[in-house]
């Protein structure tokens, strides 16, 4: 059953990936790029931690990739680059990907990181959470901010005001 869902939620994470990064239509791929992102809050509650996953979806889905789509849908502009159809550069990142990926996995079979044991007890979620808001609050409204100003930005730059000069 473990397995399955796994598949699912890999399936769902790298096609949203894909399709984020393929689709002509930038709103369709904002919406790839927010199935993608709570594909990976997915694999979060698999290795069970919900708080971890609630985060990446309030945070990622629900703030990030929401701005994303707004600012896209504000601008109303379809097409900002021109696509350059070279087949060429397709199998050029298809296999810098796999040279990426094979470096990575190198690097974290040669790091030892299986042989790490330690005597801890689990850190419970709910730790987490009163940690975030004792110690780390500050942050959290500073990030807050950042978006409602992101957002403002948005809100400024979609503006439009059409008018005719008199000559």
């Amino acid at each position: 059953m473990a397995d399955a869902l796994f598949l699912g939620i890999a399936v769902l994470t790298i096609g949203g990936a894909i399709a984020a990064l393929e689709l002509r239509s930038l709103i369709y791929g904002s919406i790839a790029l927010m199935g993608m992102l709570g594909g990976i809050a997915g694999f979060f509650v698999m290795l069970d931690s919900p708080f971890v996953a609630m985060f990446q979806i309030a945070v990622y889905v629900g703030s990030i990739a929401v701005l994303i789509l707004f600012t896209v849908m504000l601008v109303k502009r379809e097409l900002i680059f021109k696509k350059i159809e070279d087949p060429r550069r397709k199998f050029a990142g298809i296999g810098l990907m796999l040279i990426t990926m094979v470096a990575v996995g190198a690097v974290i079979l040669d790091s030892g990181i299986h042989t790490i044991t330690t005597g801890e007890d689990p850190v419970d979620f709910r730790d987490i959470g009163v940690d975030f808001l004792t110690y780390y609050w500050p942050a959290l409204i500073l990030m807050a901010f950042i978006l409602a100003g992101s957002v403002m930005g948005a809100l400024v730059l979609a503006r439009r005001e059409d008018f005719v000069e008199n000559e």
